[in-house]
């Protein structure tokens, strides 16, 4: 039982590190960061499973956090206000040509990534793009011209 209750512990631990890396961080990782995180993984072992190199303590480790991983994906299909909390919302960037610096900001993406990620979607100005949205996956989705509604879900708040 201790396996398991160190293994819950890690792997809320590991979630709420993920949420404060940001998500433009999660969105593409450099090689680096993804070599952090496999290393994180490798030290975390450590403190869920000390010196019990047993596969049956490895199984019920991680058992027991795919059997989390599972759980929340089961409750955000059931219920909208959990996944806001797990996943996040998608935020407003750019709105009507003009980049929000405060939001870039506080979701720690460059002005840089933007445009970058602007140009491999074929926008050459800022003030071509009607609405800028990073998703909450870390990827930004554009929307320039007179495009009409595509059908999706209302757009997210601005700011």
């Amino acid at each position: 039982m201790d396996i398991v209750i160190r293994a819950a512990i890690i792997f809320v631990i590991l979630w709420f590190i993920t949420r404060l890396s940001g998500r433009s961080t999660l969105g593409e990782l450099s090689s680096f960061e993804l070599i952090l995180f496999i290393t994180m993984g490798d030290m975390v072992a450590e403190g869920v499973v000390p010196q019990d190199y047993s596969a049956t303590a490895g199984i019920l480790a991680v058992g027991t956090m795919a059997l989390l991983t599972i759980s929340i994906s089961w409750v955000n299909s059931r219920w909208r206000r959990p996944s806001t909390i797990t996943h996040g919302v998608p935020v407003v960037v750019v709105h009507e040509g003009e980049v929000l610096h405060d939001v870039l900001h506080r979701e720690r993406l460059g002005l840089d990534d933007l445009l970058a990620a602007a140009r491999g979607q074929g926008i050459e100005l800022v003030s071509n793009i009607r609405l800028a949205v990073l998703e909450t996956n870390g990827q930004l989705s554009f929307f320039s011209g007179d495009q009409g509604e595509s059908g999706g879900s209302a757009p997210p708040p601005v700011g």
